[in-house]
């Protein structure tokens, strides 16, 4: 099935609905189900690993950290592989179909698993740890070129630009919250089940991507259409060259994130040379693009303090909610899991505020007291810390064998909520908007990579539950979180400077 139109047709007029281009929702349906694939999956990977697999609660944090570390390193690659070679269309293509793989596979390690296969054996190992690595594949291909043909579909200081990624930001939440369906599903019935949900997840995502594909006015093309046919290095075709890639990357990611400290070190060996790529292209732009350029580097870094304690959700405070929470009963669901709980508060709080905060946005902005975009995160920062101490005040309620009012953990996501609306949005429509257009999809990685750096420092600190307790840890990152704010604060005058008239 083709997956574009040839760049010699001429675009027609681009349809419509509620003042955006019709290929937004084309883009904010294909995410929804890649989320909820890829939510399902996270919302009871930790509990996996501490109730079938029997790992401990370090071991699991760390894994988990490890593997959200790669997924989120992934996509600064597949940016750029979107931007020099396959296009974001082909690109996203090939992320799901191997997202989907990685679901089944999962699906079949539960399978075995409950057949009396030892989790231990080196088969049910690689198979357990190669999907993950599937995954990491998938998503560095998939998840920052979806978000680049959003940008793309609006031309530079369009005003519907920050409340498009607004919409498209609640298509994610809205695949988010059913995914906790499949997580109390697993969790009630089957383990597999949950897996097999996020598999099919992912191919009704590409199904329709495909028959969307005419809404999205040609973006998202391979810069040469027949760059993939055309010889590499030595003669070896570039699509040859892109699929060893692949596979070799795979096996690695998948031994990384089965052994997590080493890639706490790799993170930090990795950045550095990353972060000297970025400042050479600084030196390569004029004046504003370099100012531009730099606020893109810091806003990601102060962005990793902020992913890398939010993503707890699928690990310490998942385990927190399952270990120490009063969790309530619902008439058909029964007694809730701290899956369902875990994945389903934010999301489902990102739904009904979203639409207030594009609202509050666009007020502030008419009265010309519209936050800028530096300020927007350090408030984001702010309000993830005092989640963190209400959290920490749960679990002083709930003592040593205790369970605090499951209000603590609603209180806690609705501070993570607010601080995350203030921050991520904004943070996708400013990195489109401060990007050079020949680095959207590279920054757009960098975005992403920051995420990865963070996860993999927090799923060590998390890991830290089992010796300190979770009380412990929740006042370490809530006092983190709240110096990282106030020196985002200190400097926004100077970053706005920087940004040279873009909000």
């Amino acid at each position: 099935m083709s997956t574009w139109t040839s760049p010699s047709v001429v675009e027609k007029p681009a349809r419509t609905l509620f003042g955006h281009p019709m290929g937004l929702y084309v883009l904010f349906s294909t995410e929804l189900w890649e989320r909820f694939s890829f939510y399902s999956m996270r919302a009871f990977l930790v509990l996996y690993l501490t109730k079938a697999l029997l790992m401990a609660d370090q071991i699991s944090n760390e894994i988990y950290g490890a593997y959200l570390g790669f997924v989120y390193a992934a996509p600064f690659f597949g940016g750029m592989l979107a931007d020099r070679l396959l296009g974001q269309r082909r690109a996203i293509v090939i992320g799901g179909l191997l997202l989907a793989a990685a679901q089944f596979s999962l699906a079949t390690h539960s399978v075995l698993l409950s057949g009396g296969e030892s989790a231990g054996s080196f088969a049910m190992q690689a198979l357990f740890f190669v999907a993950l690595g599937l995954i990491a594949a998938g998503n560095g291909f998939f998840k920052p070129n979806i978000s680049t043909i959003v940008g793309s579909l609006y031309e530079q200081g369009d005003p519907r630009r920050d409340s498009a990624f607004t919409i498209f930001y609640m298509g994610i939440n809205v695949g988010a919250f059913l995914a906790g369906f499949s997580g109390q599903l697993a969790q009630k019935i089957a383990w597999h089940w949950g897996f097999l949900l996020a598999g099919i997840g992912m191919l009704l995502s590409l199904i329709i991507l495909g028959l969307g594909r005419g809404q999205l006015q040609n973006k998202g093309l391979p810069p040469n259409p027949q760059a993939m046919r055309q010889p590499w290095h030595f003669g070896i075709p570039k699509s040859l060259a892109l699929a060893v890639a692949v596979i070799i990357f795979v096996p690695v990611a998948a031994a990384f994130i089965a052994h997590p400290r080493y890639v706490q070190g790799l993170a930090l060996i990795v950045s550095v040379p990353i972060l000297g790529y970025l400042i050479w292209e600084a030196t390569r732009g004029t004046r504003e693009e370099a100012g531009r350029m730099i606020v893109i580097i810091v806003l990601c870094s102060f962005s990793m303090m902020f992913w890398g304690a939010f993503e707890l959700a699928g690990s310490a405070i998942n385990l927190f909610t399952d270990r120490q929470v009063h969790l309530p009963t619902l008439p058909l669901l029964g007694r809730l899991e701290s899956s369902l709980l875990t994945a389903q508060i934010n999301p489902l709080l990102i739904v009904l505020m979203a639409v207030f905060f594009t609202m509050l946005w666009t007020w502030l902005g008419r009265m010309h007291m519209e936050p800028s975009s530096p300020l927007k995160f350090s408030l984001g920062l702010m309000q993830l810390a005092a989640g963190f101490l209400v959290l920490y005040l749960g679990a002083v309620q709930a003592g040593n064998g205790g369970r605090c009012s499951v209000w603590y953990l609603v209180l806690g996501f609705v501070l993570h909520t607010t601080g995350e609306l203030c921050l991520s949005p904004v943070g996708l429509s400013t990195i489109t908007k401060l990007s050079p257009a020949r680095l959207v999809g590279t920054f757009m990685g960098v975005w992403f990579l920051s995420s990865s750096v963070g996860n993999i420092l927090f799923g060590f600190v998390a890991g830290k539950t089992e010796h300190y307790g979770f009380k412990t840890v929740f006042l370490w990152i809530a006092i983190l979180e709240v110096a990282a704010g106030v020196l985002l604060f200190s400097l926004t005058p100077l970053l706005k400077r920087l940004m040279h008239g873009v909000r």
